[in-house]
């Protein structure tokens, strides 16, 4: 006979051994545990030694997901208490090695799937969940086509909602009990996933055209219709549909694409404190991006909104923005430019003279001399000695920004550019890097890690009940975040370190619902907002009361 599931297989319920031997009386579970009664505390601690002992970060990951799976109480106050150490582990990078195995070590998943070959099932597939109207504020979705820096992986991608929401809720406060994590399935270009007999997703390539666009708006109306209170955060879509999606569907929907958005803003959080040192205003500055996708494209929107609110035109916020990518600076003469680069064109009669043919990025940063220059082309070393030192050369304070990651892709390390600017260049970067000594300074290099700002940004979305997300609200959780740090000595950082990231979110939060009440979006307001922030966000700790009404 079977043994009779009980409150130990709930994940949102059980408490392992701190279930007291009354409460274990009480849930028909005595003599299914060892004696001895601990604290959370004590748990954490002999769960934080056994993930010690694990031989890599992908062990790591697995034996979490296993403490999530049991105990999710234990499992945020786990992650709660190791942050900064725990962040590489349960998203980037060790997420994108998990992925890439997920359908080999397929365990569970707390995930919903939407197929596109089977549409009818979207609206069943949420209502499966046995949620109200009320009872969810974010939804978390992705199509896996643009993993991180590992492509498409189609139905494997499930995890990286999942991680999303893990740092939304440790980061943030974010009610797990509240969020819901999705896949949208629709096929995949990975050869090898279609040829594995292991693979779990749709066998077929990808959906494109009005098919995938018509999918797109079921998900969209289907989940806005079941929980019009959620924030519905886009992840990780090719650049071809991400930026797309969220122009057409911005002005009707509560949406928010944290790769275009997310980035952009932590990027201009960088630039807000850099900003502070050179003492220039947003419409004097000059901007150079290499590498045109979306998230490079995502930067140079929101700079160029904050160059508006500085008082600069559309027209001279455009023509302050050179987009460079494969092909070089991108111009208006190229074939087939997607619409994301359009918009940053350059006229080709402008810079004929610069160079026959296509023009590079020395060429380039030595005509425009930018006073930004982002990279975000995962190629690795494209920031050389002679493209810094021409920076270098062309303004006296340049600020540098090499954000593509992991190390291996990075545009150039922090210790060169410090090196090759003279200690000049005000600099950001993707990666975790340890200080840069130059001339008896410590230069500490900020990371650009978008769990500084979407956390803050979701949850005070959330606590405006914004109907948007506006462009004030993304340069206020920017500013929000530059607020933390204090840029008046020589080699400060641009950023706030991960170690007290909650402290930080909540900040990010109150700053993002101001700018929705004053954006006119807001459909909440609190007598006590920073109160209200304290209140809203969900703590890893056991509640008071009956066991049996939790949840």
């Amino acid at each position: 006979m079977p043994i009779k599931p009980t409150i130990l297989q709930d994940r949102y319920r059980n408490r392992g051994t701190a279930f007291s031997l009354e409460e274990r009386a009480k849930l028909g579970i005595t003599g299914r545990l060892p004696a001895t009664v601990e604290t959370l505390d004590e748990q954490a601690a002999r769960a934080y030694a056994q993930l010690q002992d694990q031989p890599s970060n992908l062990h790591k990951y697995i034996y979490l997901n296993r403490v999530h799976n049991q105990n999710q109480v234990l499992y945020y106050k786990l992650l709660g208490d190791h942050l900064a150490e725990l962040l590489p582990v349960v998203y980037d990078p060790t997420v994108g090695d998990a992925i890439q195995q997920w359908s080999t070590d397929f365990r569970d998943s707390r995930s919903v799937f939407l197929s596109i070959d089977r549409p009818g099932d979207v609206r069943a597939s949420f209502e499966s969940l046995g949620l109200g109207a009320d009872d969810v504020d974010l939804i978390v979705v992705s199509d896996a086509q643009a993993i991180l820096g590992i492509g498409d992986w189609g139905v494997n991608g499930t995890d990286i909602s999942i991680g999303k929401l893990a740092v939304y809720t440790a980061a943030a406060g974010i009610d797990p009990n509240r969020v819901i994590a999705v896949n949208l399935d629709v096929g995949t270009d990975n050869e090898q996933l279609l040829n594995s007999p292991r693979y779990l997703g749709n066998r077929h390539a990808r959906v494109t055209g009005k098919r995938y666009d018509d999918f797109i708006a079921l998900y969209l109306k289907t989940a806005s219709e079941l929980f019009p209170n959620a924030l519905l955060h886009f992840e990780d879509f090719g650049p071809s549909n991400a930026r797309r999606i969220l122009v057409e569907n911005a002005e009707t929907y509560r949406i928010f694409n944290d790769d275009m958005q997310g980035t952009g803003a932590i990027v201009m959080a960088s630039v807000f404190s850099a900003l502070k040192v050179t003492k220039e205003p947003w419409v004097e500055q000059r901007l150079v991006v290499f590498g045109a996708g979306t998230a490079g494209t995502g930067m140079a929107d929101q700079i160029h909104a904050a160059m508006l609110r500085d008082g600069a035109t559309p027209e001279e916020a455009k023509n302050n923005i050179w987009l460079i990518d494969v092909h070089g600076l991108v111009t208006d003469d190229m074939q087939d430019l997607p619409d994301y680069q359009r918009v940053y064109a350059r006229s080709k009669a402008e810079v004929s003279s610069w160079a026959d043919g296509e023009v590079d990025l020395l060429t380039t940063v030595k005509r425009v001399k930018p006073t930004i220059l982002i990279g975000t082309s995962t190629a690795h070393n494209a920031f050389t000695e002679d493209v810094v030192r021409a920076l270098a050369q062309g303004v006296e304070r340049p600020i540098l920004l090499p954000l593509s990651n992991p190390t291996s892709r990075i545009e150039v390390m922090p210790s060169d550019a410090v090196l090759w600017s003279e200690g000049r260049a005000l600099i950001a970067v993707g990666i975790p890097v340890p200080p840069v000594e130059y001339n008896g300074i410590i230069y500490t290099i900020g990371q650009a890690n978008n769990a500084l700002l979407y956390p803050g940004l979701g949850l005070g979305a959330i606590i405006s009940g914004a109907r948007h997300v506006t462009d004030n609200m993304l340069l206020a959780a920017a500013e929000a975040v530059a607020g933390q740090v204090d840029v008046s000595q020589p080699g400060a950082s641009l950023l706030p370190p991960v170690e007290n990231l909650r402290a930080s979110s909540a900040t990010v939060a109150i700053a993002v619902a101001k700018a929705a009440a004053a954006d006119g979006v807001a459909t909440k307001s609190h007598e006590n907002l920073i109160q209200a922030v304290q209140d809203t966000m969900w703590q890893p700790v056991y509640p008071t009361g009956d066991v049996e009404d939790e949840r």
